[in-house]
């Protein structure tokens, strides 16, 4: 019988693949490996940026990857605090504030580059409370069960963000894919995080999920070699202790 992590590996194959396969990837490619950017990116992340949820949050954290940015620029565009990880989280946080931000580098600032330059670090403790949490994904069910790329950065960033108070159960967590990347079945792991929202370049898919999210990090799962690469993992390892 085949594990958990085996059967995400597998359903992550065939969705890149398929991207490939059927031109629905674009820049960076190969998409293997990667949170894709997949054709129609910018119709899903218009549809998301007028999801109710989305207008009414004031903080709203987006993962790094290129199919997110424009909902990183909607987010600066509307005013909203943005927060992102840095890349495999090597230099923790950043926080991006539209007003300390030139109105003309908005779309700039939502890139990788663009997030460094013109947002600030922010340790764990400091961030403000998240009302909206935007994630990328390689393979989703329509269930709310989620794939991303296989290292457990997304998984790890939502474990410190709980632990610290940041977000609550009830935050929600949306992600925007491709049709394509629909899957029929996917495994859930005690580290894993559902999602309620699914926003593709077709339509909004609320998933009732009720699968319970992570509220701390399983140290008793986590590499060796991922602990060593991170120093923020490091120092609260040294703690061991879940802040209040």
């Amino acid at each position: 019988m085949s594990s958990a992590a085996e059967l995400k590996a597998a359903a992550r194959q065939r969705v890149w693949q398929l991207l490939e396969e059927q031109k629905l990837a674009r820049f960076p490619r190969p998409v293997r490996g990667r949170i894709p950017n997949f054709a129609g990116s910018e119709v899903a992340e218009r549809r998301l940026a007028a999801l109710p949820e989305f207008e009414a949050a004031g903080v709203v954290k987006v993962n790094p990857d290129a199919p997110q940015r424009m909902v990183r620029y909607a987010a600066l565009k509307a005013g909203k605090t943005l927060l992102t990880p840095t890349p495999r989280l090597r230099e923790g946080f950043l926080c991006l504030e539209p007003a300390a931000i030139p109105a003309g580098n908005l779309l700039e600032a939502a890139s990788i580059a663009g997030a460094a330059k013109y947002g600030r670090a922010i340790a764990l403790p400091d961030i403000p409370a998240i009302d909206l949490l935007v994630v990328g994904s390689v393979a989703v069910t329509e269930a709310g069960a989620r794939a991303g790329k296989g290292e457990g950065y997304g998984e790890l960033e939502y474990a410190m963000l709980r632990m610290f108070g940041k977000v609550r159960p009830d935050t929600p967590v949306v992600t925007s894919i491709h049709e394509a990347q629909l899957v029929a079945e996917l495994p859930f792991e005690p580290f894993d995080v559902p999602v309620e929202l699914i926003v593709t370049p077709e339509r909004v898919i609320r998933t009732q999920s009720r699968q319970p999210k992570p509220d701390r990090i399983y140290w008793e799962l986590l590499p060796e070699e991922k602990l060593a690469a991170i120093p923020l993992l490091q120092e609260l390892a040294r703690t061991r202790e879940s802040p209040r």
